[in-house]
């Protein structure tokens, strides 16, 4: 079962949350409070909500009718992809897009949320340290979970995973017997303690937790304050210190399934194309690099620029946005770099350094001075305009082929100045800021082809700047009551272009960025939801007004109509 599963709501305040937080296609199920046993599926379809009933007659699932489930998470599962095809009774099409998410019963990071116990398993042997533990959701009894701990015993070849079962009766939590708990912290820290017997004698012991990385955008302010924690340890030599824990944990995982993904990057590589690279190790995998298709086929490597494609593979096909993540122009890529915007059809470009930084030339300038024109290479560049704002450049430049005067498109250049030479921005309200209106942009041009987006080696602040973007797409999409998970976003991302996210700091500064914007959603959609309710208010004031003058209409020292 899934987290859009909520087990104390009623059918008005299904369609209360799902017309506050939710979008079309939303989501949720609940207990049935007419049938004790059934439930109800919840949708939002437009601006209305509508209720289907969900029959469990103790050997299977259905609605009544029509295709049999063993759990209500199969049912679910099964109408949410193109299998199967909900209607209503008058033919209109029920679409299961969104799942809307009730809150975690905890934020402790061993919470998995979703998870089967097969894929429990294999994480929990990956690990391959017995007392390694999780907590997930139960597949087959809505509102129950499970405790998977990997056992030392060994069953079929490999480590024992056992699976104790978590019931939740009257809001506290047991695994049976008379010891029952107000939380599932509370639960499992008693049985870390204590270790759990079971039926068979055998005791499965809690030693370390195995930390999820999904997490409810609505509840990231929790996962933050936790992964900004740190431990207390000592040293080999005794001395007491602080250990980095949280964020560092996250993101040290990262490093480590990178160094495990090995994909060729042979063009980089070759030796016509070393002095396009800015760095000589920091190259562009070749199955995502942008390849320059007017390029002279008699000329090695005149295909080549340090760039790969971006694509956001959280979304589904019709809701991508596209990237281009590349290098800063060395002098000897500058034609290059025109050439791709031109191929690609780029409209915005954002770029996330100054030209120098500390004395180091971090991009060779490639536009010319304002209300100038220069060639570059098959093209004219001109700058149309050069206008500050208070953290960022934008400039209005025009491109034109030399061969064809009559055609010329408008590029929008979006320089961020205010990321400082070391760490990231203090907070990250310019940061977000500044992507709103690189974003407003680039829907100006529906038919437009990737943003480009580049710093120096393109992949420390670019990274950053794209997986923020991504987040924050998904969250606009999905709705705040959406399942994220940074670090499989980063990791996603790094699939595509080796390193992206370079630091600890930056991959914090991620998790800073989407909780900022979390925060500031929901206090508009509480803005909104206040000024709603006042013009009820004043509607409702007027309707009074105009009764009490209509009753009043006629009659003298306001004697009543008969």
């Amino acid at each position: 079962l899934s987290r859009w599963f909520h087990k104390d709501l009623s059918g008005i305040d299904a369609e209360s949350i799902l017309k506050t937080r939710g979008v079309h296609g939303s989501f949720l199920a609940r207990p049935s409070k007419k049938n004790q046993g059934d439930f109800s599926l919840s949708v939002r379809v437009g601006d209305q909500v509508t209720h289907i009933r969900i029959q469990n007659t103790g050997d299977y699932y259905d609605l009544y009718g029509g295709e049999k489930f063993a759990t209500l998470s199969e049912l679910v599962d099964y109408y949410t992809v193109e299998y199967g095809v909900l209607q209503d009774k008058d033919g209109v099409v029920i679409e299961l897009k969104y799942p809307l998410n009730s809150s975690d019963p905890t934020s402790e990071r061993w919470y998995h949320g979703h998870l089967s116990g097969p894929n429990a398993e294999k994480l929990l042997r990956e690990r391959d340290e017995p007392g390694t533990f999780l907590v997930r959701e139960s597949l087959s009894k809505p509102g129950d979970y499970v405790l998977s701990a990997l056992t030392s015993e060994m069953a079929k070849g490999s480590k024992r995973v056992a699976h104790i079962k978590i019931m939740c009766q009257n809001d506290r939590y047991t695994i049976g017997g008379s010891e029952k708990f107000d939380t599932l912290t509370d639960l499992v820290e008693n049985f870390k303690r204590k270790g759990i017997e079971e039926i068979t004698g055998n005791w499965v012991h809690l030693k370390q937790p195995y930390f999820s990385t999904r997490v409810n955008a609505a509840d990231i302010n929790n996962r933050v304050k936790l992964l900004d924690q740190t431990a207390d340890g000592s040293t080999e030599g005794g001395s007491d210190k602080k250990i980095k824990a949280g964020f560092w944990e996250e993101f040290d995982a990262l490093q480590k399934l990178e160094a495990k993904a090995k994909k060729s990057r042979d063009e980089g590589m070759r030796p016509e194309n070393k002095s396009k690279n800015r760095y000589k190790n920091i190259l562009p995998f070749d199955e995502t690099r942008v390849v320059l298709q007017a390029s002279d086929p008699d000329v090695v490597g005149s295909d080549y620029i340090n760039g790969n494609y971006i694509i956001n593979k959280l979304l589904e096909p019709d809701q991508q946005k596209d990237y281009i993540a590349c290098q800063g122009c060395l002098a000897t890529t500058i034609n290059d770099f025109w050439q791709m915007v031109w191929q690609e059809n780029s409209r915005v470009i954002v770029m996330t350094t100054r030209e120098v930084e500390k004395g180091r030339n971090k991009c060779v300038p490639y536009w010319p001075e304002p209300e100038t024109s220069k060639e570059m290479g098959a093209y004219l560049v001109t700058s149309l305009s050069e206008r500050d704002c208070n953290d960022y450049k934008v400039r209005l430049i025009k491109i034109t082929p030399l061969n064809e005067s009559e055609s010329s498109r408008t590029i929008f250049h979006y320089q961020y100045l205010s990321w400082p030479d070391h760490g990231v921005p203090q907070e990250p309200g310019g940061v977000l800021g500044f992507l709103s209106q690189v974003n407003s942009k680039q829907t100006e041009f529906p038919n437009a082809g990737p943003m480009i987006v580049h710093c120096s080696a393109g992949i420390g602040r670019t990274g950053t700047i794209i997986v923020i973007d991504m987040l924050i797409k998904t969250i606009e999409i999905k709705g705040l009551d959406s399942d994220i998970d940074i670090q499989k976003c980063i990791q996603m991302v790094r699939e595509q272009r080796s390193g992206m996210v370079q630091t600890e700091p930056q991959y914090k500064f991620i998790y800073l960025a989407v909780s900022y914007f979390i925060d500031s959603t929901k206090t508009k959609m509480m803005a909104v939801k206040v000024n709603k309710q006042g013009q009820k208010a004043k509607r409702r004031g007027w309707k009074k007004r105009d009764t009490d003058k209509w009753r009043g209409k006629g009659h003298e020292n306001g004697s009543s109509l008969r």
